[in-house]
């Protein structure tokens, strides 16, 4: 009887799911209402033109409940409902939407490309996304490490990566992921300093160039589903929700084990 109850529990559960996902056939998003890892693939689902919806949780029970759901891989997000799957692991619903929807290159070779210029950037990006959570005293000091990062370490590999190419793209002759991570990241980081790219040309037209595509464009913005900076308000909000404390800035970004 147990048994059998539990069975139909779960296929009640499994029908709700898949009821969510057909009555508008869009991918869902459960995350807060903030940037942090799901921002990654907002911009690769608009860059790829498709439209998306969103769960947001705005308090620590409403994210319990949901770990309690039973459809967190990890008991962490973001996790995303699409094709029948509860995707989670940041860097697993990326690849997934890249490959699906043709921006993850032509073989294994592009592919191969594409995940190196993306680690990179995953790890600049990490530094800015628990910048905010810095230390008061130590700000100024993660933010000099930040802008040091970027214009000496990561910068000039991509600069020299379009150069390489000699093409409007990183890999190959058409978008990929790495293009639309690159150019998250280059607002991120002009976010934290104007002017930071004056020393790389090609990426400044990169950025130019690539802001123009019309679903990129689109997201740009304002009233598209792009998330705004933390700011103090949202920065108390994510520390109630994941429990988190001040002084996660870490320079060896490895060591951060929790997803955010």
């Amino acid at each position: 009887m147990t048994k059998d109850l539990s069975l139909n529990a779960l296929q009640a559960n499994g029908i709700r799911c898949q009821e969510s996902l057909s009555m508008t056939g869009k991918p869902v998003l459960h995350y807060f209402n903030g940037r942090g890892r799901m921002e990654s693939v907002r911009w690769l689902l608009a860059a790829a033109g498709v439209e998306f919806e969103e769960k947001l949780f705005e308090n620590h029970e409403e994210f319990e409940k949901l770990i309690q759901g039973g459809t967190l891989m990890y008991e962490q997000v973001p996790m995303v409902e699409i094709d029948g799957m509860n995707l989670v692991q940041t860097r697993a619903i990326l690849r997934y939407i890249a490959a699906k929807y043709g921006l993850y290159g032509r073989s294994l070779e592009e592919q191969a490309w594409i995940d190196m210029y993306v680690e990179g950037l995953r790890d600049l990006s990490d530094m800015i996304m628990f910048f905010p959570l810095s230390l008061p005293e130590e700000k100024e000091m993660n933010l000099e490490y930040i802008l040091h990062r970027a214009t000496t370490r990561f910068f000039p590999a991509y600069e020299k990566a379009l150069r390489d190419n000699k093409q409007h793209f990183l890999v190959g002759n058409r978008l990929s992921w790495a293009d639309v991570q690159l150019l998250e990241v280059i607002l991120m980081v002009e976010e934290c300093k104007a002017g930071v790219l004056s020393g790389f040309p090609l990426l400044q037209d990169f950025k130019v160039r690539t802001s123009q595509i019309p679903t990129i464009k689109r997201f740009l913005q304002p009233g598209s589903q792009r998330k705004p900076p933390l700011d103090d308000e949202s920065i108390g909000t994510v520390k109630d929700i994941f429990k988190f404390e001040q002084g996660m800035f870490l320079k060896n970004m490895s060591t951060i084990v929790a997803e955010y």
